[in-house]
C-alpha cells in the first residue's frame, strides 16, 4: 500500500517566505549618497559649515561695492550698489560653482565609480543638484537681505530671475560635462582652462552694462553666454532695464552643445578616464 503523509498537528509546514528586497530607483539611492557624502565631506568636517557658502558670495559683493563706490557717485541701475553687484555676481557664482563642480564629478568619486551600482552619470547628477541647490538657496538669502536692509524700492519680476538662474545651472553643468571629458583625456586642460578663464569675470558684465560698451566691444562681448545671464536677471529686478540684447535661445542652445557632447564623449571615453 501507499504510504500516506502524515503531517504534524499544525498542518503542512510553509515554506518560508522570501524577504523581497527593494530594488527600486536604485540610481535615485546612488545619487542621494553622493550628495550625503559631498555634504559631509565639504561642509560638515569645516568651521562654519554652510555658512562659508554665504560669506564667500557676500565678501565678494560687499568688496565690489565698496571699491566702486570710492569711484562712482551711483551704479549703472538703480541706487543701490550692493543689489546692482549682487544680480550680477550671484548668476556668475551659480554657473562657477556647478562647472567646476562637474568637472571634478570622476576625479571626486573615482574610488565609488568602481562599483557596479554607482555610474559616471550619478557623480554628475549629484554634484549638479547638489551646488545647484546651495547656490540658489545663497542668492534667496543675499537678496532677501539686501531687499530688506536696503531701500532699493525695485519690484521684483519673477520670471526673468529664474530664467537666469536656471540657464546659468544648465549652462554650468553642460560646461562642466564637456571639461570633465577634456580634463580626463588630457591632464594639462584643467590648468589651461582655467587660465583661459581667468578674464571671464571681467567681461561678463557683472560691473558694466551691455548698453555701456562700444559698439565695437559690444559686438564682441555679445557671444559671452553669461553676459546674457547677467542682463535676464537685471532685467527682472529693474523695472525700467530691457536688456534687449539678452538672447535667451543662444544661451540654451550652447547650454545644450555643451550638455550633448560632454555626455557623449563621456560614455564613450569613460573607462580610458577611470583606468588612468
Amino acid at each position: 500500500m501507499p504510504r500516506i503523509p502524515v503531517f504534524p498537528p499544525g498542518g503542512p509546514r510553509a515554506r518560508p517566505k522570501l524577504r523581497r528586497v527593494n530594488r527600486s530607483f536604485p540610481a535615485l539611492r546612488s545619487i542621494m549618497a553622493l550628495i550625503l557624502r559631498e555634504m559631509t565631506s565639504r561642509y560638515g568636517r569645516s568651521p562654519g559649515g554652510y555658512l562659508w557658502a554665504i560669506l564667500e558670495p557676500l565678501g565678494g559683493i560687499l568688496i565690489l561695492s565698496l571699491g566702486f563706490s570710492l569711484i562712482v557717485r551711483t551704479p549703472s541701475l538703480g541706487n543701490s550698489f550692493l543689489l546692482f553687484y549682487a544680480t550680477g555676481y550671484l548668476p556668475f557664482q551659480i554657473y562657477m560653482s556647478v562647472s567646476n563642480a562637474v568637472a571634478r564629478s570622476v576625479s571626486y568619486s573615482r574610488a565609488l565609480l568602481f562599483y557596479p551600482a554607482v555610474t559616471w552619470l550619478d557623480a554628475m547628477i549629484a554634484r549638479t543638484a547638489l551646488n545647484a541647490l546651495t547656490g540658489l538657496l545663497v542668492t534667496y538669502i543675499l537678496l532677501t537681505g539686501i531687499f530688506v536692509l536696503t531701500e532699493t524700492r525695485t519690484v521684483v519680476e519673477l520670471a526673468p530671475v529664474v530664467q537666469a538662474l536656471a540657464l546659468a545651472i544648465l549652462l554650468g553643468t553642460g560646461v562642466g560635462a564637456f571639461n570633465c571629458v577634456i580634463s580626463g583625456l588630457f591632464k594639462a586642460w584643467e590648468q589651461i582652462w582655467s587660465i583661459a578663464m581667468r578674464p571671464i569675470f571681467i567681461v561678463s558684465g557683472i560691473f558694466f552694462l551691455y548698453e555701456d560698451m562700444p559698439p565695437n566691444v559690444a559686438a564682441i562681448l555679445w557671444w559671452n553666454p553669461l553676459l546674457h545671464i547677467t542682463g535676464l536677471m537685471r532685467r527682472g529686478v529693474y523695472a525700467t532695464y530691457r536688456a534687449d540684447y539678452v538672447s535667451v535661445a543662444y544661451v540654451f542652445a550652447v547650454s545644450l552643445g555643451c550638455l550633448a557632447m560632454g555626455l557623449l564623449l563621456m560614455g564613450r571615453y569613460h573607462r580610458r578616464i577611470l583606468n588612468e
